[in-house]
């Protein structure tokens, strides 16, 4: 990404209060730009002011943290209005990272967890896009990232609702790219892998496959595998940067798969047989 650079001026961040998000948020503020930072519970604003007192930003001047709950439309708009007021010049970057996981077995998990899952993971994206798009086609200006996964490519065993939410988002990110494209705003895509965001951890701790599951062994082995992933996973501050870096291109593309393992992963399933492929993915959840 040797290419030159425009960093935004403004931006507005959901899911703020810690892993990717925050993160975003301070590297954004160190590269000068005002960032309104939401959250969903304001109490979270002091760990993030104090993390970016320690990364050498200052917070009074480039970070303002609101409340925003994504799932909640009063809040959404609210939130967006009071960025707008203190942003002044209107929202030129706006960041779509807020959202949780939903593990286990699709007989095991309740409708009540799908449609939790896809209303935070899609809904709400839609919700809060929605809410920041009048400014950004009024300066014909502006960049929308929505923090996707390599979830939304491959469907892993145990990971269905959270899959079915990441694979929405492609299709809503690609249908939303040529929504905008006349109106010079540009749509991107990231596919993440594994980071330290603690998604899974809170996602997967409320998970369990109950005692007459006939999938509770297939369970606690994909369990094991999210441990592993997670252990060896980089810190959320690198995915942080590379956004950064995606964010501040003149012209970036749809969609930036980032992570270890996630493009030969991706290019895998591209071009294995899927009896190869799904052979592969049992050998490595299933030991």
């Amino acid at each position: 990404m040797g290419r030159q650079r425009f960093i935004p001026s403004t931006a507005l961040v959901t899911g703020a209060s810690g892993g990717i998000g925050m993160q975003t948020v301070i590297q954004l503020a160190a590269a000068g730009t005002r960032v309104a930072a939401c959250m969903r519970n304001p109490d979270a604003s002091r760990i993030l002011t104090e993390a970016a007192h320690t990364a050498g930003v200052d917070a009074g001047r480039f970070i303002r943290c609101l409340r925003m709950d994504v799932t909640s439309q009063e809040q959404i708009m609210e939130a967006v209005s009071r960025a707008e007021e203190w942003l002044g010049e209107g929202i030129e970057l706006l960041v779509n990272n807020a959202g949780h996981a939903v593990g286990g077995f699709l007989e095991d998990v309740p409708p009540v967890l799908w449609r939790e899952q896809l209303e935070t993971n899609v809904v709400a994206v839609a919700a809060v896009t929605q809410a920041v798009l009048p400014g950004m086609r009024a300066r014909g200006s502006g960049k929308i990232l929505n923090v996707g996964s390599i979830s939304g490519r491959i469907g892993f065993p145990g990971f269905g609702p959270y899959a079915a939410s990441k694979f929405a988002l492609e299709g809503l990110s690609e249908s939303l790219r040529h929504e905008l494209r006349p109106f010079g705003i540009h749509v991107v895509l990231l596919e993440a892998g594994a980071y330290q965001t603690g998604i899974w951890s809170k996602g997967m701790a409320s998970a369990s496959a109950p005692p007459h599951s006939a999938y509770r062994e297939q369970f606690e082995q994909v369990m094991a595998y999210v441990k592993r992933s997670a252990e060896a996973a980089p810190e959320a501050a690198e995915a942080a940067r590379q956004i950064v870096q995606i964010t501040s291109l003149k012209h970036p593309k749809l969609r930036y798969p980032i992570g270890p393992g996630v493009k030969p992963t991706l290019l895998g399933k591209a071009l294995l047989p899927w009896r190869i492929f799904e052979a592969v993915v049992a050998r490595r959840l299933y030991r």
